[in-house]
């Protein structure tokens, strides 16, 4: 389903990534996993050429992504985002549907059924017409969620949707993204902090400017290839039932 070939992406001569292949298929949730620094959101914006790629091609299903990117759903880092601009819970998930009404057309009744049908499922509908700034993290979070739900996509990718949030919208937020893997959508989520959701992944990214690991949660959380990827400064906290760790810091 998607493909990156050989991706590279430079700061001014300054590596973010190189040369990380990787083919992900439907129905999966996959997180980008490794240190500060290296490179997991520089991987997603390359991905999606919002910054310039030194080498590389991404394809999904076949075709380059770049021609279709009215089937990919991004959701930025939080810090990323203006959150004085004076805009409703309600029409920042209704810009969701602008590329499939058209800039300068009126927005569908079957439109508006889909962005009140995203609220709702997030919980959100009763604040849809509070202005987004003046919500908490983890409702300024629902609220993006359910603008990735209204565009209707079939790749999703999350930059850090987890920071700020409470455990609450945490757990709806992996409820969604199951709903969303049932249905045959991909997800790539990036995150550096495993805890106890490591579970909650079908397949881990481990990268530090170049791919290290690629695999199952069992398959990439070893001792070797978290050494490799945090150097000395790591430690395991302990390890679930299930032979995965929880924790690394």
């Amino acid at each position: 389903m998607l493909e990156v070939q050989h991706l590279a992406v430079n700061y001014r001569g300054v590596v973010a990534v190189e040369n990380i292949s990787f083919c992900l298929q439907p129905g999966e949730i996959v997180g980008i996993i490794g240190p500060n620094g290296a490179g997991k959101s520089s991987l997603i914006k390359g991905i999606l050429g919002l910054v310039p790629v030194d080498r590389g091609n991404v394809k999904f299903r076949s075709r380059s992504l770049s021609k279709q990117l009215a089937q990919v759903a991004y959701i930025p880092q939080r810090s990323q985002i203006d959150w004085d601009y004076p805009i409703t819970v309600q029409n920042v998930v209704m810009m969701a549907r602008i590329r499939h009404t058209g800039l300068f057309k009126s927005i569908s009744r079957h439109s508006k059924l889909i962005v009140q049908k995203a609220l709702m499922r997030v919980g959100m509908w009763e604040l849809k017409d509070r202005p987004i700034g003046e919500l908490s993290g983890g409702q300024q979070q629902r609220v993006f969620l359910a603008q990735a739900l209204a565009q209707e996509a079939e790749l999703f990718l999350f930059d850090e949707p987890f920071i700020g949030v409470d455990k609450k919208t945490e757990a709806m937020l992996f409820e969604v993204f199951d709903e969303l893997k049932s249905s045959g959508k991909l997800l790539l989520v990036v995150g550096h902090e495993l805890r106890e959701t490591a579970r909650e992944y079908d397949r881990f990214l481990l990268i530090n400017k170049t791919l290290i690991a690629n695999g199952s949660p069992r398959e990439v959380i070893t001792a070797e290839n978290i050494q490799e990827a945090y150097g000395d400064n790591v430690i395991f906290l302990h390890r679930s039932p299930n032979n995965v760790s929880s924790g690394i810091c």
